[in-house]
């Protein structure tokens, strides 16, 4: 199992958050693209399109299932990861690092992130999810 990183919050529907400020960026963790297999096809919502908490904001597919992707902050979003459109499988290689999926600019980050887990947290919740 690749370690969770500590610097990072996770959602229950397995998506990580990376806070700078108002700025989050958000992408699915490495328990979620295990379980999923090899990525083939990611979609991503539009640049401006505003999101709620828990929105789904986007598809992933691979060879096994789809999934929705659920925001787990809401916002704004303000970039989107075009090359993953052409190489989903970043998910799979670098889930924390290339294969991140959305930028938002967080419209109500206090609140939203009390319902995140810490690293700790999200392992032990991973491992609960993982029979």
């Amino acid at each position: 199992m690749a370690s969770t990183p500590q610097d990072l919050l996770y959602a229950r529907s397995h998506e990580w958050v990376r806070i700078d400020g108002d700025q989050v960026t958000i992408g699915i963790t490495d328990f979620a693209q295990r379980q999923l297999g090899d990525v083939v096809f990611v979609e991503l919502p539009e640049v401006g399109r505003k999101l709620e908490l828990e929105d789904i904001f986007g598809t992933i597919e691979s060879v096994k299932a789809a999934s929705d992707i659920f925001a787990p902050v809401g916002g704004e979003v303000i970039e989107v990861n075009q090359e993953l459109l052409d190489e989903p499988e970043m998910v799979n290689t670098d889930p924390y690092g290339d294969g991140w999926m959305i930028k938002l600019r967080a419209s109500n980050l206090a609140s939203d992130k009390s319902g995140l887990m810490d690293a700790a947290a999200y392992d032990t919740y991973a491992a609960e999810s993982d029979h």
